[in-house]
Formats: structure tokens, sequence, C-alpha cells
């Protein structure tokens, strides 16, 4: 199966460590919030050297641009047992000038060959916010392809975490770990490594990082593995149960500080992937990515 047929994915290392980890940092020592309300609105637009969602390669040529848009909405606070309950909606998507994108060519009927627009994510994530920093989300996901370079993949994720800062301090690693789930699913169609059957995901991870008065950083490290059938390698049908380890170190700087309009932010950053059989196969037999994305961001 060729990179542009049914292969597809979502946020990458990259963008979940912008998103989630370096921009708030950053942030938490800015002026008072102009939006102290219950709906919180986070954007922003990244550039990336090469996509790799999950350790799968999605082009060999070009680079791919990251449009994005979330709205939080805080339902819930107080002193019971459960802490906080949150619900966030988003999209997510990736534009490509390479072999994915606008260089493409027909790979299979209803290819949209030469647009740009290679996929347009949708999701919607309820979260539940518990004592000493335990956090239980649970997220559906639609990956779709507006140029036709994969067919729709549908996920449900459990991702349980921990914010042990209020323990650690600056030490604090921030475990969390990862269950995703493929489902509506048919043999080579609507999964992340368009197999014979639906897969299982496991992702575990910690995100250790420093906020200073001018600077953030963010340092997260994490491994995907298959708990069945989530990597099938395409010539062997052996579901290899390593995916990736991947290494990544992303700077945010605030500009500005908090005005009436929000909060902004440049970051950027590197990341190395170790790939496994299957991931090493999709990426035309390299076993090592290096990842460079550089992006700007807001927060209201």
């Amino acid at each position: 199966m060729s990179l542009n047929r049914a292969v597809r994915w979502g946020l990458s290392g990259f963008a979940a460590a912008v998103l989630t980890l370096a921009a708030p940092a950053a942030w938490a020592q800015e002026a008072a919030d102009p939006n102290p309300g219950g709906v919180t609105l986070t954007s922003g637009f990244d550039v990336v050297s090469t996509y790799m969602f999950r350790g799968i390669q999605q082009h060999s040529t070009g680079i791919a641009m990251w449009p994005y848009s979330d709205l939080g909405m805080a339902l819930h606070s107080g002193m019971g047992g459960v802490k906080s309950v949150g619900l966030n909606f988003g999209t997510w998507n990736s534009l490509h000038t390479g072999d994915t994108g606008t260089d493409s060519v027909a790979a299979g009927v209803g290819c949209a060959c030469g647009k740009a627009w290679y996929e347009s994510d949708f999701y919607a994530t309820f979260g539940l916010g518990f004592g000493g920093g335990v956090g239980v989300g649970t997220t559906f996901t639609a990956y779709t392809s507006p140029n036709n370079g994969f067919s729709t993949v549908k996920e449900i994720a459990f991702k349980v975490s921990d914010d042990d800062s209020a323990l650690l301090g600056k030490a604090a690693l921030k475990p969390y770990a990862v269950f995703g789930f493929e489902f509506d699913t048919a043999p080579g169609l609507g999964q992340a490594d368009g197999g014979a059957k639906a897969g299982k995901y496991l992702e575990l991870g910690v995100a250790p990082g420093y906020a200073g008065s001018k600077a953030s950083l963010a340092v997260p490290v994490k491994v995907g593995l298959s708990m069945g059938d989530y990597y099938e390698h395409p010539l062997t049908g052996t579901d290899n149960k390593f995916g990736f380890f991947s290494l990544a170190g992303v700077v945010t700087v605030p500009l500005g500080g908090t005005t009436s309009f929000g909060a902004f932010n440049i970051h950027g950053g590197a990341e190395f992937q170790k790939l496994g059989e299957t991931t090493k196969f999709f990426a035309g037999g390299d076993d090592k990515r290096g990842i460079y994305s550089i992006g700007f961001g807001w927060t209201y």
C-alpha cells in the first residue's frame, strides 16, 4: 500500500506537544486572562518538515502545514471527588506540498490529485479531573481526507494522565497512557495501517517541561505500541507490537504578554523517531526520522 492510499493520521507528537504542553506553560506567568469565563478558544498554524502519525510517514516529499482550532468548555469545577469536568471540540488539518498533496498523482478511484488538503480531522473530548492531578479523557475522532488520500478512520481513545507537579515540582514527569480503538472498518479500509483488521493502539509517555518568564521548554517522550493489529505489516500481515519511539524538544515564546485579544506565541522544535518494522516499511526502509517544526499559536 502506498502512502497516498488508505493510510492516514491525526495529531502527531509535535502538534500534541505544542497544544497541550508548551503553550499553557508559556502563558502561565503572564497577565490576567482577558477571557476568565468557561469557554477557551485555541488556534494555530504549524509548518512541519515530515508528517508522522504514530510513526507512520504521511509524505515522502515536500512539507506539511497544520492549521488547527479547539473550543474548550469548563462544565464543572469543585472540591468533591470529581474536581473538574470539561468538553472540547476541535478540528485539525494537514496541507501537503509533496507527493500526497499538490504533487499527488492517481492512486485509485476518486483520487483528487494535485490537491493540497490531505487531511481534516474532527474530534470531541469529554474529560474528568480527579484529586492528585489524575485526569481521564474520552475522545472520538473522525480522520478524513478531502483529497481522497486515505479512507476515513474512526477511533475512540481513552487517555489517563497524572499531573505530578504538586508532588515533584520542577522534576514532574506528567506520565500518561492512551488507549485507542478503531471501529467501523473493512479489510484495507478505515485503519491506520490499511490492514485486514481494526487496530488497537497503546501509547505510553511522559511530558516534563520547564516554564520561564520569557520562554518554556517541553521534552515529551513516548512510545507507540500495538495492542492488536495496529501495526500490521502490508507484505507479511504480521502485527508488529513496536511502532515507534519519540523524543522531542519544543520551545515556546509568548508574544507581548496576554492582551485584550488573548495570548499569542511562536513555537518550534525538533523530534527524533525510532521506527519499528511496520513503520520502517512505510518510511521507505529507513528506521529513523528527524522532524522539525515552527508555528504560531493563539488562545483566548
